[in-house]
Parts: C-alpha cells; structure tokens; sequence
C-alpha cells in the first residue's frame, strides 16, 4: 500500500498540467447537460437516490461534456482526477448498448479506499460490486505502446481491486451508452488491495491472461469467476483502449496515474454482513483484496 500511496503523490505532483487541462470546460452544444441539471445530479448522488427524466438520445460529445461537468462539481468533495476506468468490456454487454468499445469514466481521490475499511451495504442509489484490476502507470512511454508487452514497460504495479460501482439511474428507466458516459460510467467507489511489481516479460503477460480472478465470501463460498481473458480478451487490451480513447480527448497519461481495467465478473448487489475476497490466483503470490460491508 505504501508503494500505491507514494504512486498517489507522483499522481498529483506530476500530472498536474494534464488534470489542469482535462478540467477545462469542454465545448458545450446546446445538448449538453446544464450545469442545474448536473447540479441536481450530484444532489441526488449525495443522497444516495436514483436519478430519473435523463435524456436518453444525448449524443456521445454532449454525454462527454456532462460527464465533464459532473466530475468537475464531484471534485471539492472527492479530490482530484487520480485516474480512469474502462467500462462496459464485454461484447455482449457492448452489443446490448450498441456499441463496439468500451466506454470511459473518471477515478477521483478519496473514491479509492484503503483495504479493511467498512462499507455501507448502500453505499449508493443502485449499489454493485465487482472483481476489478487497477495498474499504475510507470511512465509516459505508454502512449508509445502498441502490444501488451510493450504496455507491460511502462507499468509499474499491478493492483487488486474491487470496484463498487453505482449503476445510479432509476430501475425502468432507459438506460444508453451516452448515459452511462454521463453517469461517469458509474464511478463510486473501490477497495484497493496491495499491489505486485509488474515483471516487463512475455511470462508475466500470459499470466494476466490466464490467471483465474475467484470470489468468494466470509465463508469459502464461491461466488463468481472468470478468467484474465474476460477482459476484452486480455486484460492489458484495456490499458491499450484507455490510452487511445484518452488520446482522442487530447489527454495524455503521466506516471502515478491509475488504470481501472474493468469487471471480470457480473456485477452484484452488496448485503449488510457480507464480506467478499477476490484472488488472482496465477499472478506472482496469488494477491488478493478484501471488502465487508455493513
């Protein structure tokens, strides 16, 4: 954790132009959410309470730009932009919201939570959990990086994590992949565990592939699992994708910044009592991380 902390602190010492450009405004369309219907969002998002009456035919630009100001109102509250994650990695989930890539979200400072602490069961309107990657970013040489092995360089840590999105919008409402870039891609919360140095060979990338991501709950029962290559096929396809799409917003990646990669598994509702483990059994020391909730 110590190695994740000081990652923080080169986040926000070294990418402090970068963040200082991506919070400024986006061109806004006459479609892009108003700063009052954003307003009103964080409003709800504080509360805890599902959102209703979003436009659904937002265009992707203008979802971006909501988006962008939902972050920008999140941040007072949540700190700094410290990374992003990759949502929507599966095709199928892909083909059901009409889309052929994953879409983008924000990581902010304190939705990052150290290991063993305590989570509300409802920690959010619509409340899930799922098994996650987080990597951190070793160097700028990433944007260079065209295979996963070369990806692999300029990576420093890989990291457990288990994302606790917040799926946010009210049940029966209609739900699309601009929505879902203008929710933030449900970005909440997330438990991190400690991280391993990544090892810049053809080994250690065919063990993110096919290392078995195994949860299970305070008693040994399994509840999910899947394999490394659930994640478009590899996990490491994830850290290529968010640094082209990043490349298209002008934005570039510096070192300390962190990579969420996407779920390995289907999202679930947390309980009051449960605790969940997630192992990455096949990496070096098969790491884990731990949540419980209350």
């Amino acid at each position: 954790m110590n190695e994740l902390r000081a990652a923080r602190g080169r986040a926000i010492l070294c990418a402090l132009a970068m963040i200082a450009g991506l919070a400024a405004p986006l061109p806004a369309s006459a479609m892009c959410p108003s700063h009052e219907k954003v307003s009103a969002m964080i409003r709800a998002w504080e509360a805890g309470e599902a959102v209703r009456g979003l436009q659904a035919d937002l265009s992707m630009s203008d979802a971006e730009c909501g988006r962008q100001r939902l972050v920008q109102k999140l941040e007072p509250a949540l700190g700094r932009v410290v990374g992003y994650k990759a949502g929507l990695t599966n095709p199928a989930v892909q083909k059901r919201f009409g889309v052929s890539a994953p879409l983008r979200g924000m990581l902010l400072e304190k939705m990052l939570l150290e290991e063993g602490e305590e989570v509300p069961a409802r920690f959010g309107a619509r409340p899930v959990l799922e098994a996650d990657l987080l990597v951190v970013v070793k160097d700028s040489d990433i944007h260079q990086a065209r295979t996963q092995l070369e990806a692999l360089r300029s990576l420093s840590l890989v990291v457990p994590f288990i994302e606790l999105p917040d799926l946010f919008v009210a049940e029966g409402e209609k739900l699309t992949a601009p929505l879902i870039v203008f929710i933030n891609v449900g970005a909440r919360l997330g438990v991190v565990g400690r991280g391993i140095p990544v090892e810049p060979t053809e080994d250690f990338a065919a063990r993110l592939a096919d290392m078995r991501v195994l949860m299970t709950d305070q008693h040994g029962k399994e509840l999910a699992r899947a394999n490394g290559a659930a994640i478009l096929g590899h996990p490491l396809n994830a850290v290529l994708w968010l640094v082209r799409d990043l490349e298209k917003s002008g934005a570039r990646l510096k070192a300390g910044d962190l990579l969420s990669l996407g779920s390995f598994t289907a999202p679930m509702p947390p309980t009051p009592g449960l605790a969940v483990t997630v192992r990455y059994e096949g990496l070096p020391g098969n790491p884990r991380v731990s949540v419980r909730f209350r």
